[in-house]
């Protein structure tokens, strides 16, 4: 059993990490850039050690100080949290070259699955329903594009190949405005990942966000907790998700669930991941796999009472799976709302000192969040400074809770975006479950 977890990570996920390392009796080391010195996982944490400065780039992103500080605590194992280097697959290699335990799958398969092409491939060859597209990088020459793109149908989803957070993509209605935008593009992606090598799909006009969650062990066995509706995006930015997912029958996501399974299986693929799709007219279409936990993983948590982060750190001490997916119980609804440190109106972030923080309560509420009563938000790092997860017997039930918590909830000093929340879950097209990746965009635009 790993003895000792150095936490690669900050915010509301490190605490989350730390919590679940205490419930299985394993200590914990805390790296922290010189702006979080006052993050509660920092002082809760057995020991603790600076990596850098503010700038990711300078500490949670600066590999040697992460493996020097796991060398000078003689920690066993690390956990990336999400976001940052939780999916790079050279940080799992030096993390494992160093001889500690990375809690993730193995850099082999990180290394397939973080190539967007390679793993779209893979999955067609484990059976996984694809979105068609070009199954290569994008060449100079767009007259070839076209004529590919031609046989599949504009309008057409340009994307990074080492792409991700809703960054290096963009719709092509017209095969005249392919050449721009793959410069656009292009130059994106390069600014953002370090890579300029673009892929299409196809574009789907109302598709629904759906994704399944996944656990597997080194011994062959895997499991689905069921799917998670992400639909509700701003700028491919999740805003709400939800289990179960309104209007899609179970028998379907059981399917999906099992192909799903069946692939990590064929893989090889260790610990928590998720399968994400495009859900349009009845069918699933692939779009990625998440190789780490998701910010959303709570609502499956409380749906299923399965604790994904204990369950990452049992499977990395190379134990069998606790649970069989006969066993595993859906019950009930689950919604999950990202509070942001951002003006709900303008987007814009608003990084500062909270005066005074209330958390929500109750019956089948649950906060993860990082910060309390004169916090201040840095601006360096992404806004999610708390999600609010309701769990109830009805949908509905879970919407009522929600907004009672929201109502609540209480932060001054700085902007967030909970009166947004609150517009959504009581507008017609939430209530109804009638929304697609779209309808956010749609609906802000509008107001």
């Amino acid at each position: 059993m790993i003895k000792k977890i150095l936490i690669a990570n900050r915010g509301e996920i490190a605490l989350r990490v730390l919590r679940a390392c205490k419930k299985l009796g394993i200590k914990t080391v805390a790296v922290h850039s010189t702006v979080d010195r006052q993050l509660p996982h920092v002082k809760m944490a057995d020991e603790s050690v600076c990596i850098g400065a503010p700038d990711p780039k300078k500490s949670y992103l600066n590999i040697p100080s992460i493996i020097s500080a796991a060398e000078l605590t003689n920690a066993d194992a690390i956990h990336p949290g999400y976001g940052f280097l939780s999916e790079s697959a050279e940080f799992a290699e030096i993390v494992e070259s160093n001889k500690f335990i990375f809690i993730g799958p193995s850099s082999t398969v990180l290394k397939k699955m973080g190539d967007k092409i390679k793993a779209k491939n893979a999955m067609k060859g484990f059976g996984v329903p694809c979105i068609p597209g070009y199954d290569g990088i994008l060449p100079a020459d767009t007259t070839t594009v076209i004529k590919k793109a031609g046989e599949i149908g504009f309008p057409i989803m340009l994307k990074a190949i080492h792409g991700g957070g809703g960054r290096g993509m963009m719709i092509v209605h017209k095969p005249e405005d392919l050449g721009k935008a793959m410069n656009i593009t292009k130059a994106e992606a390069e600014n953002a990942f370090g890579n300029g090598d673009l892929y299409f799909e196809k574009y789907f006009d109302k598709p629904r966000h759906i994704e399944i969650q996944v656990l597997a062990d080194n011994h062959g066995n895997a499991i689905h907790l069921g799917e998670r509706d992400c639909s509700l995006q701003r700028r491919n930015q999740k805003v709400i998700e939800e289990t179960t997912a309104v209007n899609i029958p179970r028998e379907e996501i059981h399917k999906i669930g099992e192909i799903c399974t069946q692939a990590c299986v064929k893989l090889g693929y260790t610990g928590a991941g998720t399968f994400e799709f495009l859900y349009q007219d009845g069918s699933f279409s692939f779009i990625e796999m998440n190789t780490r936990i998701q910010v959303e993983h709570p609502v499956s948590e409380l749906l299923t009472g399965v604790d994904l982060i204990a369950e990452q750190i049992l499977i990395a001490s190379n134990e069998k799976l606790r649970v069989k997916q006969d066993e595993i119980e859906f019950k009930g609804h689950s919604i999950e709302c990202r509070i942001n440190a951002e003006d709900p109106e303008t987007f814009m972030p608003s990084p500062g000192q909270i005066n005074l923080f209330h958390a929500p309560g109750g019956p089948g509420v649950r906060i993860d969040s990082h910060v309390y009563s004169g916090y201040n938000v840095p601006p360096n790092y992404d806004s999610l400074i708390a999600k609010i997860i309701t769990h109830a017997e009805t949908r509905n039930g879970a919407i009522k809770k929600m907004l009672f918590a929201l109502n609540e909830t209480v932060v001054e000093g700085i902007k967030t975006n909970i009166s947004l929340h609150k517009k959504l879950l009581t507008s017609d097209f939430f209530m109804n479950g009638e929304f697609t990746i779209n309808t956010l965009n749609e609906y802000i635009n509008k107001n």
